[in-house]
């Protein structure tokens, strides 16, 4: 009771001084009103000017970093941001519900080191899974979280424009799952469109799944037998492994007997996720050379 008084005075308090602030504006002449706005812009100009106190943190991540080191990354040439999509949907009995955003936490990170001159925006984790109202897809299962299509766009054009506007010249759309496709393709074109120059990419190339399968089968010498009847596989499962081998729940599934996927042991652990690792690699190789044509015209 006590702590909720103290909040409810606080904010009693803010709101009176709020309101003492508006009426002092009130009670300013024009030319001293100006004078204040011009005050406070050469306040906040002198802000935006400083000159970053530490050393930067190495990081791709536009959420682990400060304003000031990402001011500064884009200053120094890191002019291309990746928008990656993942999505909150079932994954069967053992894979935890969001697999492609693990995946992308993985890529992402390794496209934009490749890159040399990007940065990651923070993965757009909600998408489009299934109807809500009459649930459909993967929204039959519990914990699916769905987006409408109308909503998923207009997120990916909000973070795409709020990206423009404070300098990156390339905006660059991934997305793990096949839902996410279309709509960030869609935003693409209608971004282009809108801004007057094809500054926004669609890689569509990132989804390729069977290039992947085909990698794996002829150069790791690992093949799928038939589906378990999940939405899950062996390869996804190796990558997700090579971020957090408890995202699918291995020491549970050795210790259970339940140790494979689609026909292919998970363990050893470590050659899992060697596995994974190497097609992370593949993965991403493939995905550089598509942005940097896209970014050429070539694409």
């Amino acid at each position: 009771m006590k702590k909720r008084f103290i909040v409810m005075a606080c904010v009693c308090l803010m709101g009176s001084t709020a309101t003492v602030d508006a009426q002092q504006r009130a009670n300013l002449s024009p030319e001293q009103q100006a004078q204040m706005r011009a005050e406070r812009e050469r306040a906040f100009q002198e802000e935006v000017t400083m000159v970053r106190p530490i050393e930067a943190l190495n990081s791709v991540w536009i959420e682990e970093l400060t304003w000031l080191e990402i001011r500064d990354a884009i200053a120094a040439g890191k002019t291309t941001v990746i928008i990656p999509t993942g999505g909150i949907e079932q994954n069967g009995p053992y894979v935890a519900m969001g697999k492609h955003n693990y995946v992308l936490q993985g890529a992402c990170e390794g496209i934009a080191r490749r890159l040399g001159d990007a940065l990651c925006a923070p993965i757009i984790k909600l998408v489009p899974e299934g109807g809500i109202e009459e649930p459909s897809g993967h929204m039959r299962y519990s914990g699916t979280i769905s987006l409408r299509e109308e909503t998923f766009q207009a997120v990916l054009d909000d973070v795409a424009s709020s990206l423009k506007v404070h300098g990156f010249e390339n905006i660059v759309f991934i997305g793990d799952s096949g839902g996410n496709q279309t709509g960030m393709e869609v935003v693409a074109n209608q971004l282009n469109e809108r801004w007057g120059k094809p500054m926004a990419h669609f890689i569509g190339e990132f989804y390729n799944n069977a290039g992947v399968v085909s990698y794996m089968h002829e150069e790791l010498g690992v093949t799928e037998g038939p589906s378990d009847g999940y939405h899950d596989t062996y390869w996804l499962t190796a990558m997700q492994m090579s971020v957090d081998p408890e995202s699918v729940r291995y020491d549970q599934r050795v210790w259970a007997g339940k140790a494979t996927t689609n026909g292919v042991s998970i363990a050893p652990k470590e050659e899992t996720i060697e596995i994974g690792r190497r097609l992370m690699e593949f993965r991403i190789k493939s995905t550089v050379e598509v942005i940097h044509r896209a970014i050429s015209g070539r694409h």
